[in-house]
């Protein structure tokens, strides 16, 4: 019998599962066949500390030390930039509150994005803070790290769950896995393995973020370029190896499903950045979704359910799992192990399970 069952290969469980590692033998089960190929395959990956709720603000800063530094550092400099047309003064402004930027001129933005067009883009705001975080590497990194004191195990869709006096069995690609606690790393399926398991469910909602690839602007280098974000965040646009990804940063609720970009809702996006600037977008390279997935309050959700300590949440990540995931993680690896987390106690009662009843 393993120490810990973890369901979930993604940012979420591959974290977890790392620092469970070091207090006993971890086993991973990720349904695809191979780990991060929903939500942390399809994430635009940038770490920004000041953005979001304020726990994932806590996180995010005490993450931070981690993404710089452990095992090399995963990051590596992006800078963001939100701009506004005519009528969007509001909205920056309230993007420049809660996110830290300072105002600068539209000549400067233009210096860093050549393309703006200053017919359309009345201001601009800036912060250097942000970086583009390495996904592969580090959730490879944390992989190896439960490999070193377990396995993990792709293709291995859940079936089954059942309560047994010495912890958890689980049912997967026809084997019986056991465990004396079950970590829920699911994602958008949290609340399915909650119900398998006979654990209320939270209540979580999926919301689709749709993502297309488009050609750099011909005879520009965009490898520079920071990330450029719509007042109110209605587009964003990010440079990525040599092309752009942009997206309408669609949020609408869906069921869990393995998603898809639509159509005319990738056309909305790019159209935003369109009306920004001084080159078309020529052609699409790829397009995707993927799933966001929120608790009803938008907090994580981490820790033992208050229905049996030895089933554990790692879920509602809600698109800050990457730049969450170093302090998500050792935060859940010290409520198992009983010791005083790093994190605030305002923090922790903003992500205990125990909130929902």
């Amino acid at each position: 019998m393993d120490d810990f069952l973890i369901i979930g290969g993604g940012i979420a469980g591959t974290s977890a599962g790392a620092r469970l590692a070091a207090l006993g033998r971890v086993t991973l089960l990720e349904a695809e066949d191979g780990l991060g190929h929903h939500a942390s395959g399809r994430s635009a990956a940038l770490f920004e500390q000041q953005y979001g709720l304020a726990s994932t603000v806590a996180l995010s800063r005490a993450s931070a030390d981690y993404h710089a530094h452990a095992n090399g550092g995963v990051l590596s400099p992006r800078g963001i930039m939100f701009i506004a047309g005519d009528g969007e003064e509001k909205a920056l402004a309230a993007d420049i509150a809660n996110i830290g930027l300072h105002p600068i001129d539209v000549d400067e933005a233009r210096t860093m994005v050549p393309v703006l067009n200053p017919q359309a883009v009345r201001l601009a705001a800036w912060h250097e803070e942000a970086w583009d975080i390495d996904t592969d590497r580090l959730i490879q990194t944390f992989a190896r790290e439960i490999r070193a004191n377990g396995e993990v195990v792709t293709g291995a869709q859940v079936t089954a769950i059942r309560r047994i006096p010495t912890g958890w069995e689980v049912e997967a690609r026809g084997e019986t896995y056991t465990a004396r606690k079950l970590v829920n790393a699911a994602g958008a399926w949290a609340d399915t393995i909650a119900r398998m398991a006979g654990i209320p469910p939270i209540g979580f909602t999926p919301k689709r973020r749709s993502m297309a690839r488009v050609a750099a602007p011909e005879g520009h280098d965009v490898r520079g370029w920071p990330m450029v974000v719509g007042a109110g965040e209605t587009w964003y646009m990010k440079p990525d190896a040599g092309a752009l990804l942009i997206s309408p940063a669609d949020a609408e609720p869906v069921e869990p499903h393995d998603a898809w970009a639509d159509d005319m809702v990738l056309a909305t996006g790019i159209a935003g950045w369109e009306a920004h600037v001084t080159t078309p977008v020529t052609r699409m390279l790829a397009n995707w979704a993927g799933l966001r997935t929120f608790s009803p309050d938008g907090n994580l959700v981490i820790g033992p359910a208050p229905q049996d300590r030895d089933f554990l949440w790692c879920a509602g990540q809600g698109g800050y799992g990457f730049q969450t995931a170093p302090a998500a993680s050792r935060l859940l690896a010290d409520l198992v192990a009983d010791r005083p987390p790093e994190i605030d106690a305002e923090t922790r009662a903003a992500l205990d399970p125990a909130r929902f009843g």
